[in-house]
């Protein structure tokens, strides 16, 4: 074996570069991360040479001239200074070994100036060797790599067509603009303008300069905030009708940092679940904001993968964040008094009580006693809750008001209503729209109406499908469904939710194990989903225009009206200028 012995400065680079600098994107990714810390609001990313020159300018703080060499060197930062600095990180990058990694692998040419002085540093940077000198320029940084991996022909032959690493790089400046609205983007590539936003700060504005029209157009908004524990989640999602068929669209931030985490993207789908169909995904843009301190994002040298402090709590707050937005409510403070009371300390009226000397817990002018989860507040604060009007809650539906009867037309194939709206003629699933309007009320209801049935069918069951149902008769009773065992492999219904009196038990029970299929997760909404689907109009059944009425006007009150449970489309609407354009007809 041989002798050990201490690397050189510029091979330990290599090395780490193999961990920071995996392709063109990640030189982008590390460049534009910096442009983002130093407070720039213009950045310009230039992209020649089949993806291995990239000029990355902006108008950010720049370098100072005496921090030059240091910028440059292996794990040397201004973004942390100690221990307890790593678990307070407030910018994206903190390792201090980007910068050392491209100059290892590129030819770099630096130059930047900060507002302090008249005259600005270039650097030029070759084999980690460094060299600087006096310039005129603007204040920022320019920071030109060229010839990326030129001294590491194995690395060349693992990259991919020209084509397909711009496209990295188109996706990573796509991600970061719409992290940060804030700041004006623009992506060349040989020359031409690939992508270009406008950094209003708003973030649907950003969203319409970088993807197709209906993009924006089928989004709703999500804004939530938990200031005990200080939490807030911000953006949006698709309505569950607009859908992708990969997760490409899931763009998740943390702090404004882009993450690929399991909880963040798990609660996510936990919320669409009967709401799309199986094998679609929706499109979300949200950022969740969280104290530094609760997160851990020193896992990976890439910076995507973060360890939570306490994993549930976020499950859920990004999973009722997301429920909140697709069912049409955003978060409005409307009072300053309002604001300055913890959400969880608001109760109704009737349930607070003027301070007394119990043993409490104090937030100022609200106390709140653990033993007995009451609240106590001052006569002072009391007066606040009190003038607080309904108007005046911490969320606030955006739906409209109630609009006026729908002119339907008619019925298409004994299936579909027609109905006329302003905008052009909306067809509606009879069947799918009040399977959504019965499965909601379903949801709501704390105890479910049955029918005893005077005579049932004797069911014969499979000896797993008797081992499932015995092991949750008490969730069939919950919804409605009383079962008896007559053998240890026949069964019969004592009784029915009412609304499916003269449904067949048997094709009940054969729907339910279906959809079952041995896999017992959300058994309760599958009996749920049976159930709605089974009670609803069929597709093929005449109605009278009443009944159409009906129809309409129950499934217009769903919170979520753009799918069925099993993920099905409700509705469409052909715009009355497509119909017009077809007939030659000015709209």
């Amino acid at each position: 074996m041989a002798r050990i012995k201490q690397l050189s400065k510029h091979l330990i680079n290599q090395i780490a570069a193999g961990e920071v600098i995996e392709r063109p994107a990640s030189v982008v990714k590390e460049l534009v991360e910096n442009s983002i810390d130093a407070g720039s609001t213009k950045i310009s990313i230039e992209i020649n040479n089949e993806c291995r020159n990239i000029r990355v300018a902006d108008n950010g703080s720049g370098i100072h001239p005496d921090d030059i060499m240091l910028a440059f060197s292996k794990h040397a930062t201004s973004k942390i200074a100690s221990d307890e600095d790593l678990f307070e990180i407030h910018t994206m990058g903190f390792r201090g070994e980007a910068l050392a990694s491209i100059i290892s692998i590129s030819k770099l040419t630096c130059t930047t100036r900060t507002a302090e002085f008249e005259y600005g540093t270039k650097v030029k940077c070759e084999n980690s060797d460094v060299q600087y000198s006096k310039t005129g320029c603007a204040i920022g940084t320019i920071m030109e790599v060229n010839d990326l991996f030129y001294n590491l022909p194995a690395r060349l032959k693992f990259l991919k067509s020209s084509s397909t690493e711009f496209s990295y790089i188109q996706e990573l400046v796509q991600s970061l603009a719409l992290a940060h609205p804030e700041c004006s983007f623009e992506l060349k590539k040989n020359g031409k303008t690939m992508l270009k936003t406008s950094g209003q700060n708003n973030l649907l504005q950003t969203v319409k300069e970088i993807f197709p029209p209906e993009t924006a157009k089928n989004l709703k908004e999500v804004l939530k905030t938990d200031k005990i524990s200080g939490l807030k989640m911000s953006g949006y999602v698709s309505k569950p009708n607009f859908t992708r068929s990969s997760k490409k669209s899931y763009y998740m931030y943390i702090n404004s940092r882009s993450v690929k985490d399991a909880v963040f993207q798990k609660a996510v789908d936990t919320a669409y679940k009967s709401l799309i169909a199986s094998g679609k995904y929706p499109f979300i843009i949200l950022n969740l904001e969280l104290p530094p301190s609760d997160i851990d994002v020193n896992v990976h040298p890439t910076k995507k993968e973060v360890r939570f402090k306490n994993p549930n709590q976020i499950f859920n707050f990004i999973l009722t964040s997301v429920h909140g937005g697709l069912s049409n409510y955003t978060e409005q403070q409307t009072t300053k008094e309002v604001e300055e009371i913890p959400p969880q300390f608001l109760p109704q009226n009737d349930n607070v009580i003027n301070f007394s000397h119990k043993k409490h817990e104090s937030t100022g002018e609200v106390f709140f006693d653990k033993k007995d989860d009451t609240v106590y507040v001052t006569d002072k604060e009391m007066k606040k809750i009190q003038d607080v009007t309904v108007q005046n809650k911490i969320f606030t539906s955006d739906t409209k008001p109630e609009q006026p009867e729908d002119n339907i037309i008619g019925q298409y194939k004994n299936t579909y209503i027609l109905i006329e709206k302003d905008e052009g003629l909306e067809i509606v699933d009879q069947h799918i729209a009040e399977e959504r309007y019965i499965y909601e009320k379903l949801m709501k209801e704390k105890e479910i109406v049955s029918q005893m049935l005077f005579v049932s069918d004797v069911i014969p069951v499979s000896q797993t499908d008797a081992e499932i149902i015995k092991e949750n008769l008490a969730k069939f009773e919950k919804f409605g469904y009383g079962i008896e065992f007559l053998k240890e492999n026949e069964i019969i219904f004592r009784k029915v939710p009412q609304m499916l009196a003269k449904v067949n038990p048997q094709e009940i029970l054969a729907d339910i194990l279906e959809n079952i299929d041995g896999n017992l997760d959300r058994l309760e909404e599958k009996i749920l989903i049976t159930t709605s689907c089974k009670a609803s109009v069929k597709a093929g059944q005449k109605l009278s225009t009443w009944q159409m009425q009906e129809i309409i006007k129950n499934w217009r009150t769903t919170k979520m009206p753009y799918t069925c449970p099993h993920g099905r489309p409700i509705s469409k609407i052909i715009p009355h200028k497509e119909i017009a354009a077809f007939f030659q007809r000015n709209a």
